[in-house]
C-alpha cells in the first residue's frame, strides 16, 4: 500500500501543478492584446489541460485504491472526497474557460482569473489538514 500512497501522492502534486498553473495563463491571456501572443498562450493551456487531465486520472485511480484498501472510515474521508469533486469540477471549468479563449469569448477579468486561481490552493490546504489531522 505504501507503493500506492506514493504514487498517488505524486501523481496528486502533478495535476495540482496543472490546477494552479493553467488558470495562470489565462490571467496572461485575458490581458494580451497582440494575437501572436495569444495563439502562443492557447497553445501552451491546450498542451497543460491535455497534459494534467491524463495526470489527473492516475491521481483518481490510486485515490480509490488507497481508499477501497483502508476502507470508508470517518467524516474527515467524507469531507476529502466532495473536495475531490469540487477539484474534478475545478478541473472540468478550466476546460470551459480555455474553450471560451479558443473561441474568443472570454468575458472575465485576469482580476478573476486571479481569484480563480486561488481556488486550487484553498482546496490543497483544507484536504492537507484533513489528511494530517483528522479532525472527525
Amino acid at each position: 500500500m505504501l507503493l500506492i500512497k506514493s504514487l498517488h501522492i505524486v501523481f496528486v502534486t502533478s495535476w495540482f501543478a496543472g490546477l494552479f498553473y493553467l488558470p495562470r495563463i489565462f490571467v496572461n491571456l485575458a490581458m494580451e492584446e497582440n494575437d501572436a501572443a495569444r495563439q502562443r498562450l492557447l497553445l501552451m493551456a491546450r498542451k497543460l489541460y491535455r497534459f494534467m487531465t491524463i495526470l489527473a486520472i492516475p491521481a483518481l485511480v490510486f485515490g480509490l485504491w488507497l481508499w477501497l484498501g483502508y476502507g470508508i472510515g470517518g467524516g474527515w474521508l467524507h469531507t476529502k472526497l466532495v473536495l475531490v469533486v469540487v477539484l474534478i469540477g475545478y478541473h472540468h471549468a478550466c476546460g470551459g474557460l480555455l474553450r471560451k479563449f479558443e473561441a474568443g469569448r472570454n468575458a472575465r477579468s485576469h482580476r478573476w482569473y486571479r481569484w480563480f486561481n486561488e481556488v486550487p490552493v484553498l482546496v490543497l490546504l483544507a484536504v492537507v489538514l484533513l489528511v494530517v489531522l483528522k479532525p472527525f
